[in-house]
């Protein structure tokens, strides 16, 4: 069922982002030097590595580590890409993730390949077997300021509570999330 509404909510959704998106593209092009899709290496469904879309908001220098580990991640920003960031315009792209079939619109972030205390961490808990979201309960609790161990806590929590009512739930949240801009990093 889960995999039927991830599949026909990105399909409605496609014709609407699809302006903005093109937008967004030309954009990053205009405003930065190299490729508009940055392909992130990714940890999915069973510890399953697949390669995840954004806009790209650093600069092709980038050492490919999470933005928190970065010393002085804003330098490595492109023009355009704080603001990106901060709306989640960036994460556009991952509606080709999903109607592929390596992501749902809710579910644990998926995880940096090189992430492995989280990796770890999620494996322990059996958090590994869900397949990773656009969003999820550890994005709409804090984002990017939880601690691994805390966002872990929350993903096995949503595992517990899964529902399509809870899935709408973080979904409507995640909107105001983002309207409000909290929780976001750099």
């Amino acid at each position: 069922m889960k995999r039927v509404i991830d599949t026909g909510l990105a399909l409605l959704l496609l014709p609407i982002v699809a302006l903005p998106a093109g937008l967004i593209a030309l954009l990053v092009g205009l405003t930065s030097k190299g490729p508009v899709l940055y392909w992130s290496t990714r940890i999915g469904r069973n510890n399953v590595p697949f390669m995840m879309p954004k806009f790209r908001t650093m600069k092709v220098d980038t050492p490919a580590l999470a933005t928190h580990l970065l010393q002085n991640p804003r330098r490595y920003l492109t023009p355009i890409g704080g603001f990106l960031r901060k709306t989640s315009l960036d994460e556009l792209p991952q509606l080709w993730s999903i109607l592929k079939g390596d992501m749902s619109f809710v579910g644990p972030r998926p995880a940096l390949h090189n992430q492995e205390d989280l990796i770890s961490l999620r494996t322990e808990r059996c958090v590994h077997t869900l397949l990773p979201g656009l969003t999820g309960w550890a994005q709409i609790n804090g984002r990017d300021e939880l601690s691994i161990s805390r966002k872990v806590d929350l993903d096995a929590d949503y595992m517990r509570r899964q529902s399509v009512l809870f899935d709408l739930r973080i979904l409507v949240l995640s909107c105001a999330t983002i309207i409000k801009r909290e929780g976001v990093s750099h």
